[in-house]
């Protein structure tokens, strides 16, 4: 398990480092990145499936900790696949909003059209203010994405968590029923004891009196 851990956690920081290549990538190689960094993602999805089950071989003073270290790598390269999602969002609405701007700046018009150049400046005013609404949204729509995705993972880690505290205890589902049922037993003795204490000192002081 450990060549395949460590050969998977070397590559999640390769990709964090090619992250930064997006922003000074020209258009022409964007693309090119993009699906390098999409490769190496869908890699390492493909290692962590083989993590999880090594890592439930693991010998059991070392599954715990086994299992931590590949949630953690999990949820590390989850935010990578939304930071390069959220990128490529951005970068089609941009790509959009220049087509948008050359197609009307191309725009021909005839000579029976009448003060051409106040519409066009309100076209293009309209259209850059439909731009930033739709970029707004974008950016919206990919930040509640992250948080969902990051929601998402810290659930299962936590539930994994929970799980392996119990496997590690050694509490079933039927021992804590047992526990349970016991504890109520324990409570109504407690007090049928009172009772039945309270009942023979009232016996004792009448027979005194």
């Amino acid at each position: 398990m450990e060549p395949l851990y460590q050969q998977t956690h070397k590559q999640v920081h390769e990709i964090q480092s090619h992250m930064g290549r997006l922003e000074t990538a020209d258009k022409q190689s964007v693309h090119l990145v993009e699906n390098e960094i999409q490769a190496s993602i869908d890699q390492i999805f493909s290692h962590l499936e083989r993590l999880e089950i090594l890592s439930s071989k693991e010998p059991p003073n070392r599954r715990q900790n086994a299992k931590l270290r590949v949630d953690q790598l999990k949820y590390d390269v989850q935010h990578l696949q939304t930071a390069l999602r959220n990128f490529q969002h951005r970068r089609q609405a941009k790509e959009q909003q220049e087509r948008q701007r050359d197609e009307l700046l191309s725009r021909t018009f005839t000579t029976n059209d009448s003060d051409t150049t106040i519409p066009m400046d309100e076209s293009l005013q309209f259209n850059s203010s439909l731009q930033n609404i739709h970029h707004g949204m974008d950016d919206l729509i990919g930040g509640g994405h992250s948080i969902l995705e990051g929601l998402r993972a810290q659930r299962l880690t936590l539930k994994k968590k929970i799980l392996d505290i119990a496997n590690m205890l050694g509490l079933s589902n039927t021992v804590m029923r047992l526990i349970e049922k016991r504890a109520f037993q324990d409570k109504y003795f407690m007090i049928g004891g009172m009772l039945l204490t309270c009942a023979v000192m009232f016996l004792v002081v009448q027979y005194l009196t």
